[in-house]
């Protein structure tokens, strides 16, 4: 524990010492007079006699070692860390099985997302195709998040594993590559990748091996499923292409990495899925002032000898 004014903890201990003498003086005089008056029976020392007194000087030392205005390094809790949201950009996130788009239901669900989160915690954004590329540094500037977010637009295929890859590349400070190491990434439990796609994958790195690697950096994967069973079809380079939403994937991502698969097929339920995608609770230590208690605990003690001194004598003091 530290104190801002330490001259203040010598000023309290003269001060409760030199009260403290002084009121055992004024009992010593007092059970003197009451003794040369022929009543010394009644100059003994009792609890009752006594401690409405020691709470009033009790309270005294309290007061000024809060006056000095201690602090005290105390683990905070707080929601807190890193988040890094991947937005599938292939082509089959232009159906509108969801309206208007897979990709725009999903950008305005992480939008809300992301204007939901305290500014201790800071948000990525990358968008991936057959490629993953990192529009948006994790910041705590969310203005800038989701500027990023609404710049994601769709074309080519979908590597969940590279999209995985790449984030925590972000997460770790390092380009992480397919046959990385777990042991190589450290640990990073206070980051979380949430990822929207339909789980539609076409192409490497091996998603369940880079699901892996996040799981051993502690890094969990969020899920969201984005479109319907049923599905679409999806206009590319002339042709009709069918596609639906593939829950198996995304599921096993999250299970792999301890987080969670989160479906939803219609606007309504895609809000309702990023609003219930946990982070983290984590702790600080925080220099945290301990005034306001050294005051409340001053008052307690005061209120106590005053209430006692009023109903076993009558008075305060």
């Amino acid at each position: 524990m530290t104190v801002v004014y330490p001259l203040l903890l010598a000023v309290a201990v003269v001060v409760t010492v030199a009260a403290v003498a002084g009121y055992v003086a004024l009992q010593r005089r007092r059970a003197a007079a009451l003794a040369a008056a022929g009543f010394g029976s009644l100059a003994g020392g009792r609890l009752r006699r006594h401690l409405p007194y020691a709470l009033l000087l009790a309270a005294l030392p309290v007061l000024l070692v809060g006056l000095a205005r201690p602090e005290a390094e105390l683990s905070v809790p707080r929601v807190a860390g890193t988040v890094m949201l991947a937005f599938d950009a292939s082509n089959s996130m232009k159906a509108d099985d969801v309206t208007p788009t897979r990709l725009a239901a999903a950008q305005q669900a992480a939008a809300r997302f992301v204007e939901d989160q305290p500014d201790t915690v800071d948000i990525g954004v990358l968008a991936f195709g057959d490629q993953a590329l990192v529009t948006q540094a994790p910041t705590d500037d969310h203005t800038a998040a989701i500027a990023a977010i609404n710049r994601v637009s769709t074309g080519g295929g979908t590597s969940l594993g590279q999209a995985i890859l790449v984030a925590l590349g972000t997460i770790t400070g390092r380009p992480i590559s397919a046959d990385a190491t777990a042991g190589s990434l450290g640990y990073w439990p206070s980051a979380t990748i949430v990822m929207f796609s339909d789980g539609q994958q076409t192409g490497g790195p091996d998603v369940e091996a880079a699901a892996e690697l996040a799981a051993a950096a502690g890094v969990r994967v969020q899920t969201v499923g984005i479109g319907t069973d049923r599905g679409t079809t999806v206009e590319v380079d002339g042709y009709q292409l069918g596609t639906a939403l593939d829950e198996s994937v995304l599921t096993a991502v999250a299970q792999t990495t301890g987080g969670a698969y989160h479906r939803a097929g219609d606007p309504a339920a895609l809000a309702g899925a990023a609003d219930s995608i946990d982070l983290r609770l984590t702790t600080k230590k925080e220099p945290v002032e301990l005034t306001a208690w050294a005051a409340a605990g001053a008052l307690l003690l005061l209120m106590a000898g005053a209430l006692l001194g009023l109903r076993w004598h009558g008075r305060i003091v």
